[in-house]
C-alpha cells in the first residue's frame, strides 16, 4: 500500500478517486452528500446521512465501509472575549454584528457548508470573508486578523478553553462522520479481512480519541504516524 497525502480539497480527491488514481480515501460523509452528490443539507440525522452517501457511492462503483462514531464537523469558532462582548452563543447571533472577517479554507467560500449556507440559512450577508489555510486558524484568531473562523469539532485546540465554538441551530454544517471511500474491484481483490480490519479501527475512533490524537499532534506536536501508532497498540489492533 502506498499512502498519498496533500492532495487537496474533497472535490480533487474524489476526482482523482474516480480518475483511478487512488483506490481509496476516508471521507465526511456530509461531504458526499453536500458537496460531491450536491444535495445541500437534505439528511436530518447522522445514519440517513451515512445512507444517503453509501448510495451515491455505490452508483459510482465505490463501497462505503463503516463509519465512525466521531463526527468531524466544521463549526465556526471565536476567541471567549469576542463572544462575551457581542453576546454570541449561535451562528444567528453573528447578524448583530455590523460586519466582521470570517476566515476559512478557499472551498469555504464556495460550499453550502461555508460562506453560501451562512449566507442562506443565517442570512449573515455582513461576513467578509478572508482567505485562512487549514492549519492557520487558530493562530488567526489570536492574532485578531479575522473574527470569527472555520474549525474542525475534533481539533485537539478546542480542548483549552481559548475558544467558542458558535451552536449550528440550522445544522448547515450538517453530520460529519468518516468513513472509508474503497472502489469494489479493490474490495473483490483484497479480500474480506481487508473491511473488517479497516471497519475495526473505524469503530474506535470517537471525538474523545481524535481530540487526543489531534492534541498530541498540533499541540505535542508528535508526529502523526507515532500516535497512530500508539493508538493502535493501545487498542489491541496493532
Amino acid at each position: 500500500m502506498r499512502l498519498k497525502q496533500d492532495i487537496g480539497s474533497s472535490e480533487i480527491i474524489d476526482r482523482t478517486l474516480t480518475g483511478g488514481e487512488i483506490d481509496m480515501y476516508p471521507e465526511y460523509t456530509g461531504v458526499i452528500v453536500g458537496v460531491l452528490a450536491g444535495r445541500g443539507s437534505a439528511a436530518t440525522t447522522a445514519r440517513a446521512t451515512y445512507d444517503a452517501a453509501r448510495r451515491f457511492e455505490a452508483t459510482r462503483g465505490m463501497q462505503l465501509l463503516r463509519m465512525t462514531p466521531f463526527a468531524d464537523a466544521l463549526a465556526l469558532a471565536v476567541r471567549p472575549a469576542f463572544a462575551r462582548r457581542h453576546g454570541l452563543r449561535t451562528i444567528a447571533d453573528l447578524r448583530k454584528l455590523g460586519s466582521f472577517v470570517f476566515g476559512g479554507a478557499p472551498e469555504n467560500r464556495t460550499r453550502y457548508q461555508g460562506l453560501v449556507g451562512m449566507r442562506r440559512a443565517y442570512g449573515l450577508t455582513n461576513a467578509r470573508f478572508k482567505l485562512t489555510p487549514i492549519g492557520t486558524q487558530y493562530r488567526a484568531l489570536d492574532t485578531g486578523s479575522v473574527d470569527v473562523a472555520n474549525v474542525l469539532t475534533t481539533d485537539g485546540q478546542l480542548r483549552s478553553g481559548r475558544y467558542v465554538v458558535l451552536r449550528d441551530t440550522k445544522r448547515i454544517f450538517g453530520f460529519q462522520n468518516v468513513a472509508p471511500v474503497v472502489r469494489r474491484a479493490v474490495l473483490a481483490r483484497v479480500g474480506p479481512r481487508f473491511t473488517a480490519t479497516l471497519d475495526a479501527v473505524s469503530a474506535r475512533l470517537t471525538d474523545r480519541a481524535m481530540q487526543a490524537m489531534n492534541g498530541a499532534v498540533d499541540i505535542d506536536h508528535r508526529s502523526p504516524a507515532s500516535v497512530a501508532r500508539a493508538f493502535l497498540k493501545a487498542q489491541g489492533l496493532l
